[in-house]
């Protein structure tokens, strides 16, 4: 069992996340934002085994969470999800830090293979 971090703005996707990782046998947190997800990863000092985070959100996206949680925490394991092409892309700029990105959408058994590969790496 892993201890994860789920930052997603959209409620439905969090959700959905959420439940699928915790049948999968994982203790799950979420946050609503990169801000909140930043502050519980702080919080936590990067004890997560594996934060999931959104690429587009308010406040603080996933890209910049990315870089300060990496930067505070250099061993944390970080996977990013999108809808969107270019936020892939804008991804590309982090490789070596995040362990990947999930296209959204994305079945149940997709995101729990991407979180169980990422574990693994």
């Amino acid at each position: 069992m892993a201890r994860l971090l789920i930052v997603e703005d959209d409620l439905s996707v969090r959700s959905f996340t959420a439940r699928a990782l915790t049948a999968a046998g994982h203790s799950v947190e979420t946050a609503e934002d990169g801000v909140e997800g930043l502050q519980k990863i702080e919080a936590a000092a990067g004890g997560f085994d594996l934060v999931l985070s959104d690429i587009r959100m308010p406040a603080m996206d996933g890209i910049e969470m990315a870089r300060a949680a990496a930067s505070a925490f250099p061993s944390l394991r970080l996977l990013l999800m999108t809808g969107f092409a270019d936020q892939r892309e804008r991804a590309a700029e982090l490789e070596g830090t995040v362990k990947g990105v999930v296209n959204k959408p994305f079945t149940l058994a997709e995101i729990r293979n991407r979180v169980g590969e990422a574990l693994a790496a």
